[in-house]
């Protein structure tokens, strides 16, 4: 089944009124908060339908409304909704009981913690970011399970929420939004080592790129990124290397020396950051040459090699602009170090 329809939300001293689809039996929103609105009927433009809806659910006239984007909802079902959003901050008029559910003005941060649609908290985030007119898929398992999302034609990154020991809590969020709420997700670290004559080994850091969404310009792990929803650490692992750096890597060749927990919060670009991350952390102990790699732009800038000591002593004392957890980075240096002795012992 296919289906127009609206979907408003107003707003009035920072809360949302939302509406508790508690009524109908055979409702996909069944016990859900959504904005007000409904179907089209014959002929109506959206604005005229938004307009005809909140009138009928809420008894306000709207005053002072904006056309948001196009959600097309894709319940997994047999439902699909191409949705005209619109947000209002202007109405005149008194309240009406509705015939749908409870209606109820709510802190716009309050409405995040509501049984909300996962997809729904994407398109606030992009409301939050007064992003430009947009088009939102959103692709359901035919229950509450995100699988897929696009924004104006683009996939959106999708990632498993983990609980604190690392399975999955069976929720699928999108980029933006874990790391708006700051919810546990799966990464995988790569750290590339060679021998020296040093402290015995160099690491291979990478510079990350200027557009980076957190620490842009700092010096990092030498390939690293998210496990994307459905996938394992190991595959991922071996994809970022390829993609980061155009490194060609055999599974077999990256030594999985534990998990890290690493999180923070910091303001980028004017939004709050909250990172919060289980990391398989892997060693990469191949031959590697910065002449033959191919950077990905957009990831990162540049790639150096650094004694691990040096890198160390710069990392704890803040010289080198860096966003490395200091206790993964002792983590690698400890395995290092074990990796030598039993070397030493195996010529002795």
């Amino acid at each position: 089944m296919t289906g127009l329809s609206t979907l408003c939300y107003i707003e009035k001293d920072g809360k949302y009124l939302m509406l508790h689809r508690t009524v109908k039996k055979n409702d996909v929103n069944k016990d859900k908060w959504i904005g007000v609105g409904g179907h089209f009927e014959a002929d109506e433009s959206p604005e005229e339908c938004v307009l005809r809806e909140v009138k009928e659910e809420t008894g306000y006239t709207l005053t002072s409304y904006r056309y948001r984007g196009i959600v097309t909802f894709v319940s997994g079902n047999g439902v699909t909704e191409y949705m005209s959003l619109f947000t209002a901050d202007g109405f005149e008029g008194e309240p009406v009981p509705c015939d749908e559910g409870e209606l109820e003005w709510v802190d716009i941060e309050k409405v995040w913690k509501l049984n909300i649609w996962e997809g729904d908290k994407i398109f606030f985030r992009l409301l939050d970011e007064n992003q430009d007119f947009f088009s939102l898929k959103l692709v359901y398992d035919g229950q509450d399970k995100l699988v897929d999302a696009a924004l104006n034609g683009e996939s959106m990154e999708l990632f498993d929420i983990l609980n604190p020991d690392g399975s999955k809590t069976g929720i699928v969020r999108e980029r933006g939004v874990a790391h708006r709420e700051g919810s546990l997700h799966g990464t995988v670290h790569m750290w590339i080592v060679r021998e020296n004559e040093e402290s015995g080994y160099d690491v291979l850091l990478q510079k990350r790129s200027a557009c980076k969404d957190s620490n842009p310009g700092c010096y990092d792990i030498s390939s690293a990124g998210h496990i994307m929803a459905g996938d394992e650490p190991l595959p991922a692992a071996v994809r970022e290397m390829k993609e980061e750096l155009g490194l060609t890597v055999k599974a077999e060749d990256l030594t999985f020396i534990g998990v890290h927990h690493g999180a923070f919060e910091a303001e980028f670009y004017g939004k709050m950051f909250r990172d919060n991350e289980l990391s398989s952390v892997y060693l990469y102990t191949e031959p590697v040459e910065i002449k033959d790699l191919t950077l990905q732009e957009s990831e990162v800038e540049e790639v150096i090699w650094m004694d691990y000591e040096e890198c160390r002593k710069q990392v704890e004392s803040g010289e080198l602009a860096n966003c490395i957890y200091l206790d993964e980075f002792r983590m690698v240096g400890e395995y290092l170090q074990s990796r030598s002795g039993q070397r030493i012992e195996r010529l002795t």
